[in-house]
């Protein structure tokens, strides 16, 4: 009884709490955590990429810092094997969904090559300084597996920074740099394998004044690789055979250098070139259409002007061209974070639903006016409403010099004439003349846009309209009798096209019914007939045309005897 109730009661005791262990979360290929592992991951790359082959061809300095390098040599190595935790701990998408799940990312990731380089780039191959001596730097030249990394980080940098066109040329002065700098290097190691000093192009003899210090050797085998790799520049005549394929292998890697620099600079040309055409109007076209139609000097200034000031200030006026590959909701949102605050400060827009802000932000054009520049004259028709985005705006009289008012940036004007407002004593006119004082940029919205965006959003129409007669009555623009005769105009004529309605609804179903009854009638007639054609059948024949059925054949003769007694029967469902 005792084991049984001390087996009970181990059984009912709760389990001891355990402690819950903590494992890194998995990274967003696409994330900025993971990009800035990648950033990371660039200085030991480097940092192997220079200092390993420079250590390896130059002998003082490895000797003269074997402590630093020791250092960074296994800070670099710590990086690596940290790299590759951070492999197996980063997603994946398949079918564009990320994968968390960090047993299907290790096995993904141990059977890509990317895996196998990995592990051969962190080989202890510094075991050999046991045997060689630790000035032997050529045994971590696996760490050059690891270049991918650095691929990657640049490729990421390029979509992510705002100057794609300066990196990629920063990009290729490195590549152009880390090649010269293997050459030197190399240059310097065939000098000393063939003797320094042995002839006019191998490396002077150190035991000369000035040549044996190592910064002096570094510049000059640099700047000797750089006359090679360059061909700008006599180079001494080579004398030996290892001499002569050095200089045939550089001047091969010159031709090939120089025509990726060419590609490289005429692609970031013709990328900036591209993107200026997309940003800024073409103004050669216009310039050239000028000039073949004779237009006054003052006028083609005026349009160089507008085109340079886009130019120089950065501003784009084809913003919806720019942003059409996007998908239409992401296109915006991007619209929204640069243009909603600006559309949110006119007054009839306010306390709309976000929704339609988003609509109509989509619908705003920018447009840029040149100083003296009339927007709208008194009297025109008012098509669409202008946000002034930056700049002045004078509210002039009509002989363009005396001002009223000026309008500055954030502030709106032409909103009602947007607007169907009833009563509107400006029968959506412009009222006022206005002009630019001096370069201003506006955002313009038409009236077609508007009605468009707001055929779906009746209630905030019936808003906006209630705010625009608010605005009109503060400015005495509003006929209040006009506008409550056009009410009543309006309510008589939706109830005549009410009263219409009922009335064509009344005579369609008159209409069905006659047709009704004009098919019943039809199958009676029909029914009629037919029983009449039976009844013909049954009446007797003359005696003239009996005798002349009795003179003929006696088969035939049977065969109307049959057809009469078959007659008298009548049709099926007569009886």
């Amino acid at each position: 009884m005792s084991q049984d109730n001390k087996v009970k009661t181990t059984k009912s005791s709760p389990p001891a709490p355990s402690k819950a262990r903590k494992s890194l979360p998995v990274l967003d290929p696409s994330g900025d955590y993971y990009y800035w592992w990648l950033n990371t991951m660039v200085f030991p790359v480097m940092y192997n990429l220079i200092i390993v082959v420079c250590r390896a061809c130059f002998p003082d300095l490895q000797q003269g810092y074997l402590v630093v390098w020791l250092v960074l040599d296994y800070t670099s190595d710590l990086l690596y094997l940290l790299d590759i935790v951070v492999r197996f701990h980063t997603g994946f998408l398949e079918q564009g969904i990320l994968v968390v799940n960090k047993g299907r990312i290790s096995s993904r990731y141990v059977r890509t090559w990317s895996f196998m380089f990995d592990l051969a780039s962190l080989m202890p191959t510094d075991l050999a300084y046991l045997r060689l001596g630790p000035h032997t730097p050529t045994l971590r030249l696996n760490r050059f597996l690891r270049v991918s990394r650095l691929f990657e980080a640049f490729d990421r940098t390029e979509t992510r920074t705002a100057y794609p066109n300066a990196f990629r040329i920063a990009k290729l002065m490195i590549y152009i740099f880390v090649v010269i700098h293997w050459n030197s290097c190399l240059y310097f190691a065939l000098s000393q394998y063939l003797g320094f000093g042995r002839d006019a192009w191998v490396y002077p003899d150190p035991a000369q004044p000035g040549f044996e210090r190592l910064r002096r050797q570094y510049l000059y085998s640099f700047y000797f690789s750089t006359l090679i790799l360059t061909t700008v520049g006599d180079t001494p005549l080579p004398d030996r055979e290892e001499e002569y394929l050095f200089m045939v292998g550089d001047f091969l890697l010159a031709v090939m250098g120089f025509a990726t620099i060419m590609g490289s600079m005429s692609s970031v040309i013709y990328n900036m070139n591209t993107a200026d055409a997309a940003f800024y109007p073409d103004h050669a076209l216009v310039k050239k259409y000028m000039k073949l139609q004779h237009v006054n000097l003052q006028l083609e200034r005026r349009v160089i002007d507008w085109y340079q000031h886009l130019q120089i200030n950065k501003k784009m006026t084809n913003e919806v061209a720019i942003l059409q590959h996007l998908p239409e909701r992401l296109r915006a949102e991007v619209a929204v974070s640069v243009h909603l605050s600006t559309l949110s400060r006119v007054q009839i827009f306010q306390n709309c639903e976000a929704s339609l802000l988003e609509e109509l932000v989509l619908k705003l054009q920018p447009q840029t006016y040149s100083p003296g520049e009339y927007v709208c004259r008194k009297g025109d028709i008012g098509r669409e409403m202008y946000i002034i985005r930056e700049g002045q705006l004078a509210v002039v009289a009509d002989d363009g010099v005396t001002q009223y008012a000026v309008l500055s940036a954030g502030l709106y004007f032409g909103e009602i004439s947007i607007i169907n407002i009833k009563g509107n004593m400006s029968g959506n006119r412009r009222t006022a003349n206005i002009k630019s004082l001096g370069y201003s940029d506006l955002f313009c919205l038409s009236k077609e846009d508007l009605r468009e965006v707001l055929s779906e959003y009746p209630q905030a129409q019936a808003v906006m309209e209630e705010k625009g007669r608010e605005i009109l009555l503060k400015m005495n623009k509003l006929d209040v009798n006009a506008e409550a005769a056009e009410i009543a105009l309006q309510e008589a004529t939706e109830s005549r096209l009410r009263g219409l309605d009922q009335q064509l609804d009344d005579l369609q179903t008159k209409f069905a019914r006659l047709l009704a009854e004009l098919e019943s009638s039809a199958l009676k007639i029909a029914y009629r007939i037919e029983r009449l054609e039976w009844q013909t059948q049954e009446w007797p024949m003359p005696e003239g045309m009996a005798d002349a059925d009795d003179e003929g054949e006696p088969g035939e003769g049977t065969s109307k005897t049959e057809e009469g007694r078959a007659s008298q029967e009548g049709p099926p469902g007569l009886e």
